[in-house]
């Protein structure tokens, strides 16, 4: 009989299981990486792995290497990957699945320390300073506020709108907490841990969500709606509701909402919006108010994610798609050590000099116009 052939992602999930720190590639020394956790979409190991894989943006995102770590869940299977953050100060890499909270020595690729929470993890943020993480449970009513050295509970807070995306702002002074079936965006006083006002209500449930630098704007998706809404993050007002001319709504593979994605330029200067239906990222002028549309990029699948690199000349929606923002071509496209195509909700950059993380960008695409040297 002839030898029976392995399915694919069983075999990247072999290598990522059996592959221990003393195997892998050095960390990197200098340069430019994105960090890309898998499976980043749902749990679908076709779209790379499992693992954090490495890609080196100053050589064309040429695949490095595969960071493995556990996150499986009670069956001993990969879970879905739902956040991913980093810390220069500290050099830990952060990656929540829906079961487990994994850090990770960026300067050795080593897991440190692998923990669970009741109620699960979603998509979390972590502090400036490196020293707390924000964990929303998996859809439950509560956050899990942790100390990110040991991963040990410091305390909860309790929004009840079932807990989902987390924001951390550049500045340490607050923290966005939207939930996945509430209009309303709750923030928190970083000092006290207490919940300081609420943002709202929104036309329908926030989705994915970002700021600008000076935390006095939130651009959030929401329910029903290829467009986005403004609010005002001083006073709690709706500012604005904006919807994509051009296009029209229509069925999605994954979310359920027309746009599940949204992304400021770190110069606040553009609005990226995902398009899921059509395929498309749809560019907006953000030095206007309202936005205005400008510009539409074809993609090559539907886009639930979107954010840039630190400066702004690359942005990454989870097809796996590189594009040049200025010019607004796709450069390249995400592949692995397969050649496969890599696609991911859950990806930032971080950069090294001497083989010491120096900046972190973020997974929600943040606005730094007045925040430059927040995250270093």
């Amino acid at each position: 009989m002839p030898p029976t052939r392995l399915p694919r992602f069983l075999i990247l999930l072999a290598l990522a299981i059996f592959a221990g720190p003393s195997r892998l590639v050095s960390a990197p020394q200098s340069g430019r990486f994105l960090y890309v956790a898998a499976p980043g979409i749902r749990n679908l190991l076709q779209y790379g792995g499992h693992g954090v894989l490495v890609f080196d943006i100053d050589h064309g995102h040429r695949f490095v290497r595969r960071i493995p770590f556990g996150g499986l869940d009670p069956r001993g299977k990969p879970a879905n990957v739902k956040g991913i953050c980093a810390s220069a100060v500290t050099q830990r890499l952060y990656v929540s699945t829906m079961t487990t909270l994994t850090c990770i020595d960026l300067a050795t690729d080593r897991v440190l320390w692998e923990r669970s929470y009741d109620g699960g993890c979603d998509r979390l943020a972590i502090s400036p300073d490196g020293k707390t993480l924000y964990v929303p449970s998996f859809e439950k009513e509560f956050w899990n506020i942790l100390d990110a050295q040991t991963g040990d509970p410091i305390t909860q807070v309790t929004p009840h709108s079932s807990a989902h995306n987390t924001i951390a702002s550049l500045d340490g002074a607050e923290v966005y907490l939207a939930g996945l079936r509430s209009p309303v965006l709750t923030v928190v006083d970083a000092k006290t841990n207490r919940i300081a006002r609420t943002v709202g209500p929104f036309t329908k449930a926030i989705r994915p969500f970002t700021i600008n630098g000076s935390r006095s704007l939130v651009y959030v998706n929401v329910n029903e709606l290829l467009g986005f809404e403004i609010g005002d993050l001083k006073t709690g007002k709706v500012l604005q509701r904006i919807a994509v001319s051009g296009f029209s709504q229509g069925p999605v593979k994954r979310h359920g909402c027309p746009s599940h994605g949204i992304a400021l330029t770190p110069d606040e200067k553009e609005l990226w919006l995902a398009d899921s239906h059509n395929q498309r990222l749809h560019i907006f002028d953000n030095t206007a108010m309202p936005p205005r549309q400008i510009a539409s990029i074809a993609v090559g699948d539907e886009p639930g994610w979107i954010t840039f690199g630190i400066d702004g000349h690359y942005a990454y929606p989870s097809t796996g798609d590189v594009i040049d923002a200025p010019s607004r071509h796709i450069v390249t496209r995400l592949t692995d050590e397969t050649g496969a195509s890599v696609q991911s909700e859950k990806l930032l950059e971080i950069d090294f000099r001497d083989g010491h993380a120096t900046a972190v960008g973020d997974q929600f695409g943040i606005g730094r116009a007045e925040t430059r040297g927040a995250n270093r």
